[in-house]
Parts: structure tokens; C-alpha cells; sequence
């Protein structure tokens, strides 16, 4: 499935149709039992930038079919985004990296929550390594070519270890300039597992939201690194490639051909990858299979995961339960394909995430 399907999977009408069962059937579901329409007040999220453009048409959705909600959302980075969640800032935050044990970031919102956190995967897009290289509009990298550049020993665009991947294409001997984000980044993170495990050891450390080089340029947000690429001639840098309109972006080895960043292709990698089940009930992460050589798949790409806890204030907790199950349905992935190119949740993850989000209730 392409981007062009997936962008219409639903027709407008079935859309609203969708989201008008989606939205009843959440307000029946919930303890006050109120239906479409009949929700109220304001919510307050923040995490991924990578989600910016998605999360707009969910809160646009959500907010027609209930116009007494008001939900903002400040795409701050998944770092900023947990912290805040964690600290009590906000109601739920959204992530493009699970929680992680070893950080303190499981304990601390459990801490916040009084009970373990709930999280659930809600956004999967391909990330794309998008480049500014006047007369190269093909580009193939393998994954060790990929650490090779943004370590910073592959410095020059007609390196022989480009060159050799890309036969025919006029290389430049300019200089290389690799850029990052400067935030702590769940697409960070999700780059650095990429290079960690499918770079053949080229990569030697582990991923991590945080930028492990000094190297190379720094940008904050998605948007930002997509500015610095595209200022920059001979700039390279990764992002969601929902925002990367205008850019080339290249195409990875996978098993013995290249792949380009596709919704379709992050979705079957995503497939193929198991769910982690090292974690709590409640808590849906994804063990990422890098290495995947099925055909088709793209495994540079991210899982991004809503977060919220398992109990709220009356009020709160329909708030935050509706909006959520709107997020993970049918209707509501169907509107992250046709204005951020996402893809939509595999059926059997879409309804386990359902099933979790559904369990959120009063104290």
C-alpha cells in the first residue's frame, strides 16, 4: 500500500461517520455515559514533534465532535514530553520512544500516576535520512554508510563507500555536514537503535534520545533539522518523513536492495516486529526488529506511543479516555493517513491498544 492509498482510506464522509460511532460508543463506554458531544473542558499533552501534524488532526476531530474540548498540544520533543507527563505538567504526553526502565522514566510515572502508566503505540511513519546534494536525486545508503557519515569518518559525498553504493551517480567531493537534533528526541532514539543494530558494529553506541557526538550540526525539533537540511548544501540529517516535504530522502539497503521511506513499509516492518513482553500490563511497546530482510519493509522507522495514567479525576478521566480511544480508532488513524501519510495500526495492535485505553477510569 502506498502513500496515495493510504491517504484514502476513508472517504470524508465515512470519516465523519466513523468518528461520530467512535466517539458514541467511547462516551457510552465511560462512567458517565454521556455520547458524542457531550464532553467538556481541557486537556494538555506534549511530547513528539514527529506526531506535530498528526496530533493536529486528531485534536481537530476531536474537538468538532466535542465542542465544549479544547486540547492543546505542545510538540516539544518526546523527551520534553515525558518529563512533563512524569512531572505532572500535563495530562498524557505522546513519545516516539517507550518509557524506559533503565532511565528512571517507568518508575517516575509510575510515581506520577500512583499505579504503573498505560502506553500504546498510536503513530508508525517511516524516518527518512533526507539530504541537500545538488544533481544527486537518487541516493543509496546502507546502514553501515549511514553510521559511517553521521560518526563523522565518512566526510566527504564521493567517499568510496558512497560511491561504491551509488555506481553512476556524480558525487561531489564537498564536504559532508550530518545533522541532528539538539533535544532529546524519540526519533533520536529510534535512529540510534537503527544504526546500534543494523550498522554491522560501524555504530558503537547505543541508542539513545540524547545525541551521543558533538559532531555535525544541531537542530532543535523536527522542524528543525528539515530547515537546517535544506539551508545547508551538502547537509544530511533524519527525520519523520511526514515533514519532509521539498527534500530527497534516500533509500536503505534491506537484505540486498534498497528500500525509500514508505508509510507501507514502516508498517510492514512494524508487523513483522514482536510486542515486549518484559513489560507491565498495560504498558504495549514494541521490540523493533532492525534487521528485518522481509521485502518491502522499511526498518528505519518509529513507533510513537501515547502515555497516560490508568486513573484520573472524574472529569479528567473521560477527557483523557475519550480523546485516546479517538486517537487509536479506526476513524482517527484514518485521519493521521490522509494528513500526516502515517500508517494506520496493524487491526490486532489497534485493538489491544483499544482494549488498554479503554481501561482508563476514575479514582
Amino acid at each position: 500500500m502506498n502513500r496515495t492509498v493510504l491517504r484514502r482510506v476513508a472517504a470524508p464522509s465515512l470519516v465523519a461517520l466513523a468518528l461520530g460511532l467512535a466517539v458514541s460508543a467511547c462516551g457510552a463506554s465511560n462512567e458517565s455515559g454521556g455520547s458524542s458531544g457531550s464532553l467538556s473542558g481541557t486537556l494538555k499533552g506534549a511530547g513528539s514533534s514527529a506526531q506535530e501534524a498528526a496530533m493536529a488532526s486528531w485534536r481537530a476531530g476531536f474537538q468538532t465532535a466535542n465542542a465544549g474540548v479544547t486540547v492543546n498540544y505542545d510538540p516539544s520533543g518526546s523527551g520534553a514530553g515525558v518529563l512533563g507527563f512524569n512531572s505532572g505538567a500535563v495530562d498524557f504526553a505522546a513519545s516516539d520512544a517507550a518509557l524506559d526502565p533503565t532511565k528512571g522514566e517507568v518508575a517516575a510515572a509510575k510515581s506520577r500516576c500512583g499505579a504503573n502508566a498505560l502506553e500504546v503505540p498510536d503513530y508508525v511513519s517511516p524516518i527518512a535520512v533526507i539530504y541537500n546534494l545538488s544533481g544527486v536525486s537518487k541516493l543509496q545508503l546502507s546502514a553501515a554508510t549511514i553510521a559511517g557519515i553521521f560518526d563523522g569518518k565518512i566526510k566527504k559525498w564521493n567517499d568510496p563507500a558512497i560511491a561504491a553504493e551509488n555506481p553512476g551517480a556524480q558525487l561531489p567531493s564537498g564536504a559532508i555536514t550530518p545533522v541532528h537534533r539538539s533535544d532529546e528526541s524519540g526519533t533520536t532514539k529510534n535512529f540510534t537503535d537503527y544504526l546500534s543494530k543494523a550498522a554491522g558494529g560501524a555504530w558503537t553506541f547505543p541508542a539513545d534520545k540524547v545525541w551521543p557526538l558533538k559532531s555535525g550540526e544541531a537542530a532543535n525539533g523536527t522542524s528543525g533539522v528539515v530547515a537546517a537540511v535544506k539551508a545547508g548544501a551538502g547537509s544530511i540529517g533524519y527525520a519523520d518523513e511526514s515533514q519532509t516535504a521539498g527534500l530527497t530522502a534516500a533509500s536503505i539497503k534491506v537484505g540486498s536492495v534498497y528500500t525509500a521511506p514508505s508509510a507501507a513499509g514502516a508498517a510492514k516492518a512494524l508487523d513483522v516486529s514482536p510486542i515486549d513482553t518484559t513489560r507491565t500490563q498495560g504498558d504495549l511497546a514494541i521490540k523493533v526488529d532492525r534487521t528485518t530482510t522481509e521485502a518491502g519493509a522499511y526498518p528505519l522507522f518509529l513507533a510513537s506511543y501515547l502515555i497516560a495514567c490508568p486513573t484520573y479525576d472524574k472529569a479528567k478521566a473521560d477527557l483523557v479516555k475519550g480523546f485516546l480511544s479517538y486517537i487509536i480508532s479506526t476513524a482517527g488513524q484514518a485521519e493521521a493517513a490522509k494528513n500526516a501519510g502515517s500508517a494506520p495500526l496493524p487491526a490486532s495492535l489497534q485493538a489491544k491498544a483499544a482494549a488498554i485505553v479503554d481501561t482508563i477510569s476514575a479514582k
